[in-house]
């Protein structure tokens, strides 16, 4: 049974409805032939055993009556008709021969007996005849009205003998079906019995193959719909399609399950850390108002543009064009740094204010820095974020010029996107000192270029991360890029959408 079940659990949903099908058709037809038996053995061979011994009956009857009617119908007492002596005789003709003279169904005894009787009627029917047309001619003698008187005897006599040999066969037969007629009722139960097993553990078998597995899968389904996704896989031993169905379901749901928690904490991480963000973006608001005040209170922006223009007229008085150069780029910076409240500006004022602060440095750097230009849009009509250019010339001042001994060179490059002309790049790059990969990478990722952002902000800085904060929040498209080679220099690539240009 062990085996028949692996043998089960390893065919296919529409074999098993096949072999279902065909068990339940073979006990139909066992059935069928089974009443077909029966029906032969009740009808067709008693039948047969009870119409041969009706025939052989009817014969000895037949040729009872003829020997009466022979002899009224001889001695014309009246009695006897004409159409009642040849109906008599018609009667007698068809009794002999109405019973088939074949080899099979009669066997050696009765084909050799009914033959025998067949050729003594015919004789018979001769002289019979022979007899009456003389008899009534009166020409008949005694003596050959008795020889047919002895021919009937005979007659009966071969009659009686095939009903006796039909009487016996009869019985034989009987007595071989007798056995098989008490049997019956035991072979219909037992037939019985086994088909009813048979298609009962097929039924099981697809009960628990089938209907099982898919009541599983309801239940588990059911609790799935409650959002239940965390209940016990579904268990079954099928090999064939439901198998493969309840296995890509098990895992369906716990694929779902884990995605539905993991959003679940990362709803609540995001939840925490936009409630953190919130109290942080408040306490940087509030550091930045007062750093402000505390910066108003300890510089007035008036006193201060005044004095580096008194300084600066002294200077011109002085002849010394260089304190003077150097007095009105600072006072240039100050002013635009304190002044300038807009998000965006024109490229051309931060080109200026990138030039004061190049000229200043290079005031302190000397032959060391060298600063180049580079502009192929409308720089009076364009439109770049506020405070982009310092920051990044001081960090290729700071970090890539001043630890390398012969200094080096900042350049600016400002033009249209390569690969999309609709956006602005500004490139800031310097011939300084450089980074290695391990640094450029971790830079990359805290900038979130990368895979994994950190939260180290010393390699990064202020300037830098601010700027990169300010091009994501202001713009959709916008991209910060770094390049750079240790001992050959750094580039910092500033992607934003082309804005103003005519």
């Amino acid at each position: 049974m062990k085996k028949v079940r692996r043998i089960w659990e390893k065919l296919t949903i529409s074999n098993k409805i096949r072999m279902f099908t065909t068990s339940v058709f073979v006990a139909i037809v066992a059935a069928l032939l089974f009443d077909v038996w029966i029906v032969r053995l009740f009808v067709m061979d008693f039948n047969d055993i009870m119409e041969a011994n009706s025939k052989c009956g009817e014969i000895v009857a037949a040729l009872n009556r003829e020997t009466d009617a022979f002899d009224e119908y001889v001695r014309s007492t009246g009695s006897v008709s004409d159409e009642d002596w040849t109906r008599c005789t018609r009667q007698t003709h068809d009794a002999i021969y109405g019973i088939p003279l074949t080899y099979n169904s009669l066997g050696d005894g009765r084909y050799a007996q009914l033959q025998a009787l067949r050729f003594a009627y015919d004789k018979y029917c001769s002289y019979r005849n022979q007899v009456i047309s003389e008899y009534h001619s009166e020409q008949v003698y005694v003596k050959k009205l008795y020889d047919v008187y002895t021919m009937q005897k005979y007659l009966s006599l071969y009659a009686q003998r095939l009903v006796d040999m039909t009487m016996e066969e009869g019985n034989a037969r009987y007595r071989q079906l007798l056995p098989v007629v008490f049997r019956v009722p035991f072979i219909a139960a037992g037939l019985s019995v086994i088909l009813f097993y048979v298609i009962l553990q097929i039924s099981r078998l697809l009960n628990r193959s089938v209907t099982a597995p898919v009541l599983k899968l309801a239940n588990a389904s059911r609790k799935i719909a409650a959002n239940d996704y965390f209940i016990d896989d579904v268990v079954v031993d099928n090999k064939d399609e439901l198998g493969e169905m309840v296995s890509a379901f098990n895992k369906m749901k716990f694929a779902t399950g884990e995605y539905i928690k993991a959003m679940e904490e990362r709803r609540e991480a995001l939840d925490k850390l936009h409630a953190q963000e919130l109290e942080n973006l408040e306490i940087e608001k509030q550091l930045e108002t007062m750093n402000l005040e505390l910066l108003k209170s300890q510089i007035n922006p008036h006193f201060l543009f005044n004095t580096l223009n008194v300084i600066a007229g002294t200077a011109n008085l002085e002849g010394a064009a260089t304190t003077e150069r150097m007095t009105e780029a600072l006072s240039s910076l100050f002013r635009y740094n304190l002044k300038t409240q807009t998000k965006e500006s024109l490229l051309s004022q931060e080109l200026k204010i990138s030039g004061d602060y190049m000229y200043l440095q290079k005031m302190r750097f000397g032959s060391r820095v060298e600063y180049e230009v580079k502009c192929e849009v409308d720089e009076g009509s364009v439109i770049v974020p506020t405070f982009t250019f310092q920051p990044l010339l001081e960090n290729a001042i700071i970090h890539g010029i001043s630890p390398k001994v012969e200094g080096g060179k900042v350049s600016v490059a400002v033009g249209r996107d390569e690969s999309d002309d609709n956006r602005l790049s500004i490139e800031v790059s310097d011939t300084g000192v450089g980074m290695d990969n391990d640094t450029l990478c971790k830079i990359r990722q805290q900038l979130g270029c990368g895979e994994t952002p950190e939260t180290d902000k010393d390699l990064v800085g202020i300037g830098l991360g601010n700027i990169n904060r300010r091009l994501r929040a202001m713009y959709d498209n916008a991209a910060l890029q770094i390049d750079s080679k240790k001992d050959v220099g750094t580039t910092i690539r500033i992607l934003i959408p082309l804005q103003g240009a005519q």
